[in-house]
């Protein structure tokens, strides 16, 4: 699967802003406050980048499933890098004569 990279997606920001907080976030909460639509395929390209989130699936009053998403660990820093300073990163200069 292709992924979005978190460094140019204001999507995958909103969530893992939202998600940054530590705290448990149901599905509705995460789609309402991060403004995403396709929230199993947003988790999922936010794992891409290398973020850790933990779901677990519970039964509310009326014996519904409640699916609740908390971060357990944040993306490593180069996940934030734009694509053309991570290229930038692995060109070797011309030696100096």
């Amino acid at each position: 699967m292709r992924h979005a990279r978190l460094a140019s997606s204001p999507r995958l920001q909103r969530l893992l802003e939202v998600l940054s907080d530590g705290e448990e976030h149901t599905s509705m909460q995460l789609i309402l406050d991060a403004r995403v639509a396709a929230l199993t395929a947003a988790i999922s390209e936010l794992r891409a980048n290398g973020a850790e989130i933990d779901v677990q699936c519970r039964r509310g009053d009326d014996g519904r499933a409640l699916w609740f998403y908390v971060l357990t660990k944040a993306p490593p820093p180069e996940a934030w890098e734009p694509p053309a300073a991570r290229r930038a990163r692995f060109r070797l200069e011309p030696p100096v004569a």
